[in-house]
């Protein structure tokens, strides 16, 4: 029997096994299998790693966040990226109109959002079908993930529950954070299980589960504590590693083919937005700023940073753009974002803005920055960079490169009158 047809098998026998107190352990176990089996079928057909992570599209990583869009065939998706970017993508009335990954650039309150037009996917695409594979690789490597829905088939058609399950299946996690769990492999000392609250979501016996969970994954040493209430799914998800939580955001298109009651039954889905771009409903074209784009950038966590120098007025005409979900909107992310020489050298910084408690505020690397603050790094003095321990080295690693240039640069012409 092959993993499509055990997957297939256990998946039946889930659906007709009753859920309740008694059925909890043999649940779990099967989710476990069944958590396995599509894992290591996805390594299979991305021909090693972990998670599936085959290889997708060839585009370059570039602006302050990525965004992807992911749809079924003909929802609008190309004609949506050049609304929102201006760039030009095939449109036709016939499906599959786009074959590959189409990059454009969103500008929105002074930063760049790089948006992809991907494919259209259809049902299976966790598995290989159409170019699912290669989509939703493409997807993994994005912050966040734009979901293109159109709002006249989505009454029949269930294409939300659809792609959720595509996503699910191949470790995407849309709009969850990780559980609060620690869980830690070791050498020797078999399976601890602890947890700081009580657990009611994992039967009568979590632990006896937990360690059948992990028999499935032939792990014998391991220490597990849970801080949260969590499920079976999330405490799969802990133990295989490998799961990505991403934000995502629904737009449902097309609703000028729907009726006013069926546009408000869409309206209140959660993370959701219904708009058109034919009737550029909740859209206003790639220079102005409109509902969608205040969503995309609500759900990518964007900050806006104004640096300034002493005794002058600050930059405000082009800011530090930083997210949450890649490194964060501290102080230190700051520093890393502008030059990793200026983190070396920071002694402290001052900030103004919403953050501040007084303007200017002295702060840490630690300190958490809110949209439109100005901060102005102070960098050590010669004499507090003497006292640094690693100022030996650092002084020792700039003549080191500076006697190879200089070494290259007379070997390169040495070179040239040898010939």
């Amino acid at each position: 029997m092959g993993a499509m047809e055990k997957i297939k098998e256990i998946e039946a026998e889930v659906a007709r096994t009753q859920k309740n107190k008694a059925t909890n352990y043999h649940l779990g176990t099967l989710k476990a299998k069944l958590a396995k089996l599509r894992n290591d079928l996805l390594v299979e057909q991305s021909g090693g790693g972990g998670g599936g992570s085959s290889e997708g599209f060839d585009v370059a990583r570039l602006g302050d966040a990525r965004v992807a869009f992911i749809g079924f065939p003909s929802v609008g998706k190309s004609t949506l990226l050049g609304e929102l970017t201006g760039t030009d993508s095939e449109v036709a009335d016939y499906e599959f109109t786009t074959l590959t990954c189409i990059p454009g650039t969103m500008r929105y309150k002074g930063s760049k959002v790089q948006v992809l037009d991907l494919p259209g996917i259809i049902e299976g695409a966790a598995h290989g079908k159409g170019r699912g594979k290669e989509v939703i690789a493409c997807a993994r490597a994005s912050d966040a993930i734009l979901i293109v829905l159109d709002a006249g088939k989505e009454g029949l058609n269930r294409h939300r529950d659809i792609l959720e399950q595509e996503l699910e299946t191949v470790g995407i996690r849309l709009n969850k954070r990780p559980p609060d769990v620690t869980f830690s492999k070791k050498m020797t000392g078999g399976i601890r299980f602890a947890s700081t609250v009580e657990l009611t979501k994992l039967g009568p016996d979590p632990e006896k589960l937990a360690m059948q969970i992990m028999r499935e994954y032939k792990i014998s040493n391991a220490d597990i504590l849970a801080r949260e209430d969590i499920s079976v799914d999330e405490l799969i998800d802990v133990i295989v590693g490998n799961r990505q939580y991403m934000p995502a955001l629904y737009f449902y298109n097309k609703i000028d083919t729907i009726t006013i009651e069926e546009v408000d039954k869409l309206a209140r889905m959660p993370h959701s937005l219904v708009g058109s771009v034919k009737k550029n409903y909740n859209l206003k074209g790639p220079l102005e700023n409109d509902e969608l784009k205040a969503m995309m950038w609500e759900y990518l966590g964007l900050t806006r940073i104004y640096t300034k120098r002493k005794g002058q007025q600050p930059d405000l005409s082009e800011p530090v753009v930083l997210s949450t979900i890649r490194k964060g909107t501290t102080v230190k992310a700051l520093c890393t974002n502008v030059s990793t020489q200026m983190l070396r050298d920071y002694n402290f910084a001052l900030v103004w803005g919403k953050s501040a408690k007084h303007s200017p505020q002295r702060c840490g690397l630690s300190h958490k920055l809110h949209d439109e603050d100005v901060v102005q790094i102070v960098t050590k003095t010669n004499s507090q960079q003497k006292q640094d321990k690693k100022y030996q080295a650092t002084v020792q690693g700039f003549a080191d490169k500076y006697h190879k240039k200089k070494f290259d640069a007379k070997k390169k012409k040495q070179s040239k009158l040898k010939t």
